[in-house]
């Protein structure tokens, strides 16, 4: 039976709250977690990395609930350039920020920034060589309907990758990387951001309300995937799970 509990993850609610907070994300990211938030999205471009040859090579990628777009920036360094990437989200002030980091690197020609909603993507099926997430399908207000869409326009023989936060499995780690999300890192961020919908009370909220592990491989597998597998990062910190379309 599924521990999940109920979170108000409200399109509007939750495009709101990452709207304020937009500004001063990626600072208060970075600064939370020592910057092993980068690693964690580099051993992602590693575990799944982009196909520049074979049959999937002139395949986009695309990278949905994008945020300021660390992930899609990383993928195109893991490509070296060579593939068009899709950068999805449905808040624009993030997309905004994420379209001003690939103008400054000089990236947009090849990197495309879209306002979508991952319950009902704009996109044609089949499209993508890989779908990733990194720590936006827990907000997505459905997450099985997200996944489907995910596992729709991913080609056959591609892979959709969901990068997240869990809960470590490891005592007595485990207890004290609970407190210290329960406890320290909502005032932390509150001190920084001060904004009125409270997203980091949201974080753990949104973190212990969401699927873990062996809950997540099993709607990945009910949304159409295969081989579904989980890498834990940093003592279980982060997951990142990968399945295959056939």
């Amino acid at each position: 039976m599924s521990n999940v509990a109920a979170v108000d993850k409200s399109g509007d609610r939750v495009r709101r709250m990452f709207g304020e907070i937009a500004p001063r994300y990626d600072l208060l990211n970075h600064l939370l977690s020592g910057n092993v938030d980068r690693y964690w999205r580099w051993r992602t471009t590693r575990i799944v990395p982009p196909a520049t040859t074979g049959p999937l090579a002139d395949a986009p990628i695309l990278d949905l609930c994008t945020g300021t777009g660390d992930l899609a920036l990383a993928y195109d360094r893991a490509a070296r350039g060579k593939l068009r990437i899709t950068a999805a989200d449905f808040c624009p002030e993030m997309l905004q920020l994420g379209k001003a980091k690939g103008a400054k690197r000089g990236l947009n020609d090849r990197i495309e920034w879209v306002e979508a909603d991952a319950n009902s993507l704009p996109f044609a099926s089949d499209t993508y060589q890989l779908v990733t997430a990194a720590f936006g399908l827990r907000n997505v207000s459905d997450t099985d309907a997200g996944l489907r869409e995910m596992t729709r326009v991913c080609r056959r023989g591609g892979k959709v990758a969901v990068l997240e936060f869990t809960t470590p499995r490891w005592q007595p780690f485990k207890a004290f990387y609970g407190w210290y999300f329960r406890n320290v890192l909502p005032r932390i961020g509150q001190a920084v951001m001060r904004n009125s919908t409270a997203a980091y009370e949201y974080l753990p909220e949104s973190v212990k309300g969401f699927y873990e592990y062996e809950q997540l491989t099993e709607r990945m597998t009910s949304a159409g995937l295969a081989n579904v597998r989980y890498h834990p990062l940093t003592l279980g910190i982060a997951t990142l799970y990968v399945g295959e379309k056939k």
